[in-house]
């Protein structure tokens, strides 16, 4: 199948009906690459619930969505999965049965799955015999997957600046002196909270 990757704030637009067309031609070109999946990520930015005071743009862009979910129902070669951690404020008539009925959610990562993201996001880095991977997944409670991305790329970063301060613009010909020390993800936990406490 054909995935069709949108992020929500992607669909919105400052001038009258560019939203709503920007939801139609997502759509219209899922339709014409069948079979396919439309995949919404943060949905919350385009369809929040209507009725909020808010100006008539938002309430287009949600009927607009609503009309293209009700088309897609009828679609069987076209399935639409969208993402949000705002559910809240979704509209309830996006959660109705035949629009985006199913709902699974999805929880913050144990220390077993952060210790993995750990794993995946070192893959290939190279790691002084100090770094840890247990005990960084104990420190990352309250750490998304994404935080802990995060963490990894800062502690990179960490590590390049310190080689980089070492030996100035000649780092670039000692690519093999970059490691990433526990020092470097203890500043990296510093700088990078958990998004879930």
């Amino acid at each position: 199948m054909n995935l069709v990757t949108v992020a929500g704030p992607e669909l919105l637009d400052r001038y009258v009906g560019e939203s709503e067309k920007a939801v139609r031609e997502v759509f219209e070109r899922a339709r014409q690459a069948a079979p396919s999946v439309v995949l919404l990520d943060e949905v919350d930015a385009v369809a929040r619930a209507r009725g909020g005071g808010e100006s008539g743009v938002g309430e287009r862009v949600v009927s607009q969505l609503l009309t293209e979910l009700d088309r897609a129902a009828d679609n069987p070669s076209l399935a639409v999965v969208t993402t949000t951690n705002r559910r809240d404020a979704l509209d309830p008539a996006l959660l109705r049965p035949g629009r985006l009925e199913t709902h699974v959610e999805v929880p913050a990562p144990d220390r077993d799955a952060r210790r993995a993201t750990f794993a995946v996001h070192t893959a290939g880095k190279p790691l002084a015999d100090d770094v840890d991977l247990d005990a960084l997944a104990r420190e990352t409670a309250g750490y998304s997957g994404a935080d802990v991305e995060a963490v990894v790329r800062e502690a990179a970063m960490a590590a390049i600046e310190r080689v980089t301060d070492r030996h100035g613009d000649a780092a670039n010909d000692h690519p093999d002196e970059v490691v990433l020390t526990e020092a470097d993800f203890d500043a990296a936990l510093r700088s990078v909270p958990g998004s879930l406490v």
